[in-house]
């Protein structure tokens, strides 16, 4: 039990770093159960619910106030008719437009996403190219706009995007936000449209998935790994948000990419070895 209490923070911490640092949480958790045998399967449908909860509260928590005034803003349109001038209202249709595309590709494709391309070298081939994918952005992008400003036909493009970190190794926020970067967007902002167009899709796999849960049932032993992995999943999360978007704000994703290319070789090593 001490085994599994300590693989459930484990899994928790990994789960809120990579879910927000541009590095990927579906790759580093596939190479976790690779090479450490750290089996989050094992610990059921609850635990996956956990870690997916958990991640969305930090996305709450920490854009309250963005979520609010889109909210608020939206909540509007629907009594006094839209008005794609006012900057809250009009990210928070851009959202939605993000939010389709992943939605209708993870609910279509959702059993070839978990099976088809659950590798180890398609995450060391997804490490290499979406870190070489930074450099690029970084180099070309004019890094001076707000999200606001954006087009809805930019915000799907994001949206598909986020829809190709389904890929193991692509990283929902380093695809969504190499594009933002290309479209122009600063860091910064991109990547805080990347964040809070992460809540809606977190928001509904979760509760497709808590539904599940309630219905089977939780025993005390799924309560407690329930427990254990929102809780680190949540703190870790946002302490990851916190400080990827004051990094992002003064330097390059440069890092992050080395950081990709040197993961990428080491997996590579370990996989011919």
């Amino acid at each position: 039990m001490l085994l599994e209490l300590l693989q459930a923070v484990l899994l928790g911490v990994v789960q809120g770093l990579t879910e927000f640092l541009p590095v990927s949480s579906s790759g580093h958790l596939l190479l976790g159960q690779y090479f450490l045998g750290l089996d989050q399967e094992r610990f059921g449908l609850s635990f996956d619910v956990a870690l997916h909860l958990g991640t969305l509260v930090a996305v709450v928590v920490f854009f309250r106030r963005d979520l609010l005034r889109m909210a608020v803003a939206f909540g509007r349109s629907l009594t006094r008719g839209r008005d794609l001038s006012e900057p809250d209202q009009r990210l928070a249709y851009l959202v939605l437009a993000a939010t389709i595309p992943a939605a209708l590709i993870g609910y279509l494709w959702e059993d070839f996403f978990e099976t088809a391309v659950r590798s180890p070298w398609v995450v060391v081939f997804n490490l290499a190219f979406v870190g070489l994918l930074f450099i690029v952005a970084e180099a070309v992008g004019r890094k001076s706009r707000r999200a606001e400003k954006m087009g809805f036909a930019e915000a799907v493009g994001i949206g598909l995007a986020q829809a190709a970190a389904l890929i193991p190794g692509v990283s929902r926020s380093g695809a969504t936000i190499t594009l933002g970067l290309l479209f122009g967007l600063r860091r910064e902002e991109a990547a805080r449209f990347s964040f809070l167009m992460s809540a809606p899709i977190i928001a509904g796999a979760g509760t497709l998935q808590l539904g599940e849960v309630l219905a089977e049932g939780m025993g005390a032993r799924q309560a407690l790994m329930f427990a254990v992995g929102f809780l680190c999943s949540a703190v870790v999360g946002y302490l990851a948000i916190r400080f990827f978007i004051s990094f992002v704000a003064r330097y390059s994703l440069r890092a992050f990419a080395y950081y990709r290319f040197g993961l990428a070789a080491l997996v590579a090593v370990l996989l011919l070895l």
